[in-house]
């Protein structure tokens, strides 16, 4: 098959590759598919990533932008897929031919009705690559102001490049990373080289356009101004989703919350003025624009951890370390030469891990985090993360290396009778007293390394 000529990369041509195209090509060819809605936060990489799919599994690509192009939405005035796509063709005078042409809906959201038309694609035009994306599209989704195409369509979520991609882009090879064991771990050398390229990722992030531009001026500088403009876009977006009323709460919460990240979060630490009320409908919206993410307390008695969750009690994740970095203008200096674990206070290590469990969780489902602690009045025993694996429930400590005493872990562990604690540090990959010691750099192959032991 001829495929599609054009540069589809960040910036200046560098190409970001995203493990999520693995998922698409599965998708292309698979009998039974369905259209894909793409969800993500703004600026995460979506329409990148259809772009350079369709550039290496089409002939062409039609792209029809509801925002940039509102004359379109005239085109779903029917529901049919044969008529909606004579008039596509006829308004954007580019042929679609089913199972050569990708069609992609972007910022779907305007549209209600190309949303619900997903459903007719799938029962009457099956043949038809169709992909749905919106930077607010959850806004859509939630507000249910139409009739929704319940089982015929698939969900895929994009989030900021993991580290293992962000590892990748910077042009280093992880053999030895993805082959390694608690029998057989990484060298050294190729431990300190992985943590250094831990640091740089905590002052770039995630975020597509900041790693592009890293990756090719190999300027700190410059990625800072990424990453104001990427913090001044999501402020400006505001505006699109809240109103002017709101918007201050918004801009409170969103400036607010990377001082509060590791913390139990407290509507008085934002503004001890406002009442909760307000704030809290600005926290919907923040995670709704897939901004903040929520870090659920669980008292983690069973599975799943939903059905055990204490609601008033929760932690927030930002979306991106790069930009919470930017945020809090933390020196570079500090990141480079303090242990992972005490960079503000332990916040940033917190925020790794949890935006790394994220990452590489089921692209097909909206995934939450959860935490520990203990309900017994009085005590500060606290588990930074628990999650599921293989029907087990594992909890996550983030401590320094060779200080941390993990009474916490202990403590899970002997409560809830788990055979297994994990640590993550700065240490080397090891396993001792019932506790698997992984470095920030393997979080990606945790699934595996729990493999390995007989629990």
């Amino acid at each position: 098959m001829a495929k599609m000529t054009g540069n589809y990369s960040h910036n200046n041509g560098y190409s970001v590759d995203r493990a999520l195209m693995k998922e698409l090509k599965a998708w292309k060819t698979s009998s039974l598919r369905y259209p894909i809605l793409l969800r993500g936060a703004r600026q995460v990489g979506k329409t990148y990533l259809v772009e350079q799919f369709a550039a290496e599994e089409f002939e062409s690509l039609v792209t029809v932008n509801f925002e940039a192009q509102p004359e379109a939405i005239a085109c779903f005035e029917s529901l049919d897929p044969s008529e909606i796509l004579i008039r596509l063709e006829t308004a954007l005078k580019k042929p679609i031919k089913p199972g050569k042409t990708l069609l992609f809906l972007d910022e779907i959201q305007a549209c209600h009705r190309a949303i619900a038309s997903m459903r007719y694609f799938k029962e009457k035009m099956p043949q038809l690559h169709l992909i749905g994306a919106g930077s607010l599209l959850e806004f859509a989704l939630i507000q249910g102001k139409f009739s929704f195409p319940v089982g015929r369509v698939q969900f895929l979520h994009l989030k900021p490049l993991s580290f293992e991609e962000f590892a990748k882009a910077r042009g280093k090879q992880l053999p030895n990373i993805q082959q390694c064991s608690l029998k057989d771990p990484p060298s050294a050398e190729t431990h300190r080289e992985m943590l250094q390229l831990v640091r740089e990722y905590f002052l770039i992030g995630g975020m597509p356009a900041a790693v592009a531009h890293f990756c090719t001026s190999h300027s700190m500088l410059e990625c800072s101004r990424i990453h104001d403009i990427l913090l001044g876009t999501y402020r400006a977006d505001f505006s699109k989703y809240a109103t002017e009323a709101k918007q201050k709460y918004l801009r409170l919460l969103f400036d607010g919350i990377p001082q509060t990240i590791g913390q139990q979060f407290k509507y008085s630490k934002i503004d001890a003025h406002i009442r909760s009320r307000e704030l809290k409908n600005g926290l919907d919206l923040l995670q709704w624009a897939g901004l903040i993410q929520l870090i659920q307390a669980s008292s983690a008695s069973g599975i799943p951890l939903s059905a055990q969750l204490r609601r008033h009690q929760f932690k927030i994740l930002f979306l991106d370390i790069g930009l919470v970095q930017r945020a809090l203008e933390i020196d570079s200096q500090i990141i480079y030469h303090q242990d992972l674990t005490q960079i503000n206070a332990g916040a940033m290590a917190e925020q790794f891990v949890g935006q790394e469990l994220l990452a590489y969780s089921d692209p097909h489902r909206s995934d939450s985090l959860y935490y520990w602690q203990r309900e017994k009045s009085g005590s500060d025993a606290e588990i930074d993360y628990v999650f599921t694996f293989e029907h087990k429930i594992y909890p996550i400590e983030v401590k320094a290396g060779k200080q941390g005493k993990l009474k916490s872990l202990q403590q899970f562990m002997a409560e809830k009778k788990s055979p297994l604690g994990i640590c993550i540090s700065e240490r080397p990959l090891a396993f001792e007293q019932s506790i698997m010691y992984v470095p920030f750099y393997l979080i990606c192959q945790l699934p595996r390394l729990l493999k390995e032991l007989p629990f």
